[in-house]
């Protein structure tokens, strides 16, 4: 027996934590019957469906994207604007984001239907990293770098601490580049980081996702993780370590 939220994410249908959300608003039925409570259990005899989809369980995929510029971390966007999951038009499985990037943000991106896989990688708790490139107005300040290497305070809360690496700095064209790590995924956090300190950011590039990074690919191009690299991550979310 599996809870329900937990059958709805190895299905490829959402994340758990959004599969908790279809469960709470009638969108789930067992057997026929709509089902609210997020303690359900059901055994492989039973039906469920989601939007009066019958669910078949898929086989599970993981795909790493060079997400370009100008493109909706979702599954789909209202206003009709391009999605990460546009980019796969050959892959048949009902896959999406593993946390997002802004729309105006490139770099790596995970892509699965794996919900448990996606919750470990994306939960702060799991401390993975994230390093990314910013090209930012100014030149930081020593203060300022301690003030983002200790954490700051944005009106959802004070970040974690971050790691900070001046790539390189030009006061007469007002502007740096900075490479910056953290393991929290917070709407916008890095443009807030810097904005926070008074460095508004006019570029920014994800480079790393724990240890994947985009090499070999073009924006927009994207492969399949390999069964050592998809290891490894799980382990990472598991230990903090990266597996052999």
């Amino acid at each position: 027996m599996e809870r329900l939220q937990k059958v709805i994410a190895h299905a490829g249908i959402a994340s758990r934590r959004k599969a908790e959300d279809l469960i709470l608003q009638g969108k789930v039925k067992v057997n026929g019957v709509v089902v609210r409570e997020l303690g359900t259990k059901v055994d492989s005899t039973d039906e469920v469906e989601v939007d009066n989809v019958l669910i078949e369980s898929e086989k599970k995929v993981y795909h790493l994207l060079y997400k370009p510029r100008s493109v909706i971390s979702a599954v789909s966007d209202d206003r009709g604007r391009k999605t990460v999951v546009d980019l796969f038009p050959e892959v048949e499985e009902r896959i999406f984001p593993v946390g997002r990037l802004d729309y105006e943000t490139s770099g790596v991106l995970l892509l699965t239907n794996d919900g448990d896989f996606a919750n470990k990688l994306t939960h702060p708790r799991y401390n993975i990293d994230k390093t990314y490139v910013a090209k930012i107005k100014g030149v930081l300040q020593r203060e300022e770098i301690r003030a983002l290497e200790k954490g700051v305070k944005l009106e959802d809360g004070m970040t974690a601490p971050a790691k900070v690496n001046v790539i390189s700095a030009d006061a007469k064209l007002d502007k740096s580049i900075v490479a910056i790590t953290i393991h929290e995924g917070r709407n916008r956090q890095v443009r807030r980081m810097f904005e926070a300190v008074g460095h508004p950011v006019s570029k920014l590039k994800r480079e790393n996702f724990a240890f994947l990074t985009t090499l070999g690919l073009n924006a927009g191009e994207s492969r399949q993780l390999t069964t050592h690299e998809v290891k490894q991550l799980r382990v990472l979310s598991e230990t903090g370590k990266i597996g052999n």
